[in-house]
């Protein structure tokens, strides 16, 4: 899925926890009869992406849309969505297909990739 705005807000990376969990917000207003504000966030190494880009600018980004539910102290449960990032380009520019899963055949010698 891919998302197209203008952007208006560029969070710095946050490390979060003691593992390092980076992030990184980005918020972009859509380019529609009804603009949508929309936070977006790149985890990890997705993060260095946005080093190269600055508010104000047109940007295409392919997300997943991730949810999770969460049950607080007093037993009600909530829902929340989350717009990932995981490709970012300029307006105008191919965003391309997403990256191809690495298959067990792809490896060397039968080893698994990891």
């Amino acid at each position: 899925m891919e998302i197209s705005g203008k952007i208006k807000v560029l969070n710095e990376t946050q490390t979060i926890g003691a593992s390092g969990f980076r992030k990184r917000e980005v918020v972009i207003i859509t380019n529609e009869q009804y603009p949508q504000t929309l936070l977006i966030e790149f985890v990890q190494d997705k993060c260095d992406m946005l080093n190269d880009f600055k508010i104000g600018e047109d940007v295409t980004i392919a997300i997943n849309l991730r949810g999770r539910e969460y049950q607080n102290p007093n037993g009600e449960v909530r829902y929340f969505n989350t717009f990932q990032g995981w490709k970012l380009q300029r307006e105008g520019e191919d965003i391309g297909p997403p990256p191809p899963p690495l298959l067990i055949e792809d490896a060397e010698d039968g080893d698994l990739p990891f």
